[in-house]
């Protein structure tokens, strides 16, 4: 038997979503932040949250292929 020693869920892929206290289901706001780097991405809809974390996926997949590989 081979165990995947692949993550489904990549720690490089962590993410917190900070809600505005004004945030509505019609009118969402406030920060994704990377929890591996540091980044935030503000946002005020939801088409602007979709692309931050398009965004974060496009540079977190960047970074990984470029990382160095481990012998």
């Amino acid at each position: 038997m081979t165990l995947n020693d692949k993550s489904k869920y990549p720690t490089r892929l962590t993410y917190v979503l900070k809600l505005r206290d004004d945030a509505t289901p019609g009118h969402l706001a406030g920060r994704l932040e990377s929890l591996v780097t540091g980044r935030q991405r503000a946002f005020s809809s939801a088409e602007e949250l979709l692309q931050s974390l398009a965004l974060e996926l496009a540079t977190a997949h960047d970074l990984h292929e470029h990382a160095p590989q481990a012998d």
